[in-house]
Formats: structure tokens, C-alpha cells, sequence
């Protein structure tokens, strides 16, 4: 039996934009309030790379953090793939009143065009929060929190022992 497609939610008519109008706006836009890219990636990969001078922001954060929007006479909305982002475009619309586009193919349609990446952590209009993150992952994290992670592990068959209310025993 053939898979069966998985239905996807309809999205409104939005105006879409192909990479190389996205850099020519930029490019004219450089020394004025102009367009301004709301990329709407995992946190992880924006910082892994992203449209020069685009801001971070969640999806489910867009009404709290629109407030924090750069200055603009246009906002571009992108992600990995632009799936996410076209939901978002009509939600956006709805808060502001400069015209709102969706970067069509997202941000690997920017990349094969061959257009320019950067990295890093700048513009978050959003907190990193929407992946967990372990208290040992990543190289930025101080030696102390690890070693605070280390015991309480460590120390997780002994404080059960204590509590003697929880039913588990040690094999």
C-alpha cells in the first residue's frame, strides 16, 4: 500500500520574493530604513548561518516581539526552506503595516544562489529556547555548571537510597 500524504494546513496568498530581489533591496537599502529579514530558522541554525543582517525571531514570538523590529519599510520573512515562514507572513501582516514577503525557497535557496552567509548570534529578538539544550552540551559552557551536572548524576543512586519513597532499588 502506497504512503498516504500528510495533509497540510492552507496558507493565505502572500507576496513572494526570489533571493537576487532580496539582495538588490538590501543592497539598495544599506544606509536607510529599508528592509529588514525576520529569519524564523531552529536558533541553531541561524547561528549556524543566516542572511546577513537578519533578525532572529520564534514563530509563536512574533506578536511579543514585534514591538523590537528594526525600523522598515518592508519585512522579508524567511527560514530554512521558507515552510514555516509562509505560515507566518499573514500573522506578521496582521501587526504591522509595511508590506510583509516571503523569501521564496528560504534561506537555502539564498545560499545556492550562491549569495553570502553569515554567523553568529546577533539580532535575537527571541531567547534560544526552542531546543534543549543538556548541561554538558556545547564548548561555551562553564567548567562548574558541567562539574554541577557530573554530581548531581553521580549522586542520583545515593539520594534515592535517602528518599526511600520512590519504589526503585538498585540492581
Amino acid at each position: 500500500e502506497a504512503p498516504r500524504a500528510l495533509p497540510v494546513a492552507a496558507v493565505t496568498p502572500q507576496q513572494r520574493i526570489g533571493p537576487q530581489q532580496l539582495k538588490s533591496w538590501l543592497d539598495a537599502d544599506r544606509s536607510a530604513q529599508g528592509t529588514v529579514v525576520i529569519d524564523l530558522a531552529l536558533s541553531a541554525r541561524y547561528v549556524a548561518g543566516h542572511i546577513p543582517g537578519a533578525w532572529f525571531a520564534l514563530r509563536s514570538e512574533i506578536a511579543a516581539v514585534a514591538h523590537r523590529f528594526p525600523a522598515a519599510t518592508r519585512f522579508v520573512l524567511t527560514c530554512g526552506s521558507a515552510l514555516l515562514a509562509q505560515f507566518a507572513v499573514a500573522d506578521l501582516q496582521a501587526l504591522v503595516s509595511q508590506p510583509v514577503f516571503l523569501l521564496e525557497g528560504g534561506n537555502a535557496a539564498w545560499a545556492q544562489a550562491g549569495l553570502p552567509l553569515e554567523s553568529g548570534e546577533q539580532h535575537l529578538l527571541s531567547p534560544r529556547i526552542d531546543r534543549y539544550r543538556r548541561p554538558y552540551e556545547g564548548t561555551d559552557n562553564a567548567a562548574t555548571a558541567m562539574q554541577a551536572y557530573l554530581d548531581w548524576e553521580f549522586g542520583l543512586v545515593e539520594q534515592l537510597g535517602r528518599d526511600g519513597t520512590h519504589g526503585f532499588f538498585v540492581i
